[in-house]
C-alpha cells in the first residue's frame, strides 16, 4: 500500500470518526430535550391528577358547608365558575389560572367556620376539610415537581446549542405554576 492511500485512508478514517460522534452528539442532545419535554408534561399531569382530586372534594365541601351558611351564595356560584374555568381551559397556562383562582375561594370557603361554631363540630365539614389540606399538600408537592422540570427545561433551552435543538425539535418555554402575589401569603385559619 503506497504511502498516500494510507494517509488517504487515515483522513477518511477520522472524518467519518467525526461525523459519526458528531451525529450521536446531535441525536443525543435532541432525544435530551424531547425528554425534557415529556418530563414537563408528565410532571403537569400529575398536578392535574391532584388538581382532579380538589375539584372532585369541592362539591362535597361546599354542599356540607351551605347547609349552614346559605347566606354565602355568591362564594358558592364563584367557587362553581371557578370549577368550570378549570375544565374548559385550553392550555396549561389558562389552567393555573383557574386554579388559582379555586384556592382563593376554598380559603374564603374554609375561614367561614369561625362564623359558623357549629360547623366545626360538624363530622362530615371536618372530613372533608382533612381530604382537602392532604389535597393541597400533594398539590404543592407535585407543583415543586412540575417546577423544577420546567426549570430544567427552560434552563437548557437558554443554553447556546439548548437553544438550537429545541428550536428543532420544536420544544418552547414552558410555564411555570405561580402563585399570584396577593395569594402568597397563607389565610389565618382559627378553631
Amino acid at each position: 500500500m503506497s504511502k498516500g492511500l494510507k494517509i488517504t485512508l487515515i483522513i477518511t478514517g477520522i472524518i467519518l470518526l467525526i461525523g459519526i460522534a458528531s451525529a450521536g452528539w446531535v441525536i443525543g442532545n435532541y432525544n435530551k430535550v424531547i425528554a425534557m419535554d415529556e418530563n414537563v408534561k408528565g410532571k403537569w399531569a400529575q398536578v392535574e391528577n391532584q388538581l382532579k382530586r380538589r375539584y372532585d372534594l369541592i362539591p362535597n365541601l361546599v354542599e356540607t358547608v351551605k347547609g349552614y351558611a346559605a347566606h354565602e351564595k355568591e362564594l358558592f356560584e364563584h367557587i362553581a365558575d371557578a370549577r368550570t374555568k378549570y375544565f374548559q381551559a385550553g392550555s396549561v397556562k389558562e389552567k393555573i389560572e383557574a386554579s388559582n383562582q379555586i384556592e382563593g375561594m376554598l380559603s374564603r370557603l374554609l375561614l367561614l367556620n369561625e362564623q359558623y361554631p357549629q360547623l366545626r363540630a360538624n363530622e362530615n365539614f371536618l372530613k372533608l376539610q382533612d381530604s382537602l389540606e392532604g389535597t393541597e399538600n400533594r398539590i404543592a408537592v407535585e407543583r415543586m415537581r412540575y417546577n423544577e422540570a420546567v426549570q430544567g427545561l427552560n434552563t437548557y433551552i437558554r443554553t447556546f446549542f439548548g437553544r438550537f435543538f429545541s428550536a428543532l425539535a420544536g420544544v418552547g418555554n414552558a410555564d411555570y405554576y405561580e402563585i399570584p402575589e396577593g395569594e402568597a401569603a397563607a389565610p389565618q385559619v382559627k378553631f
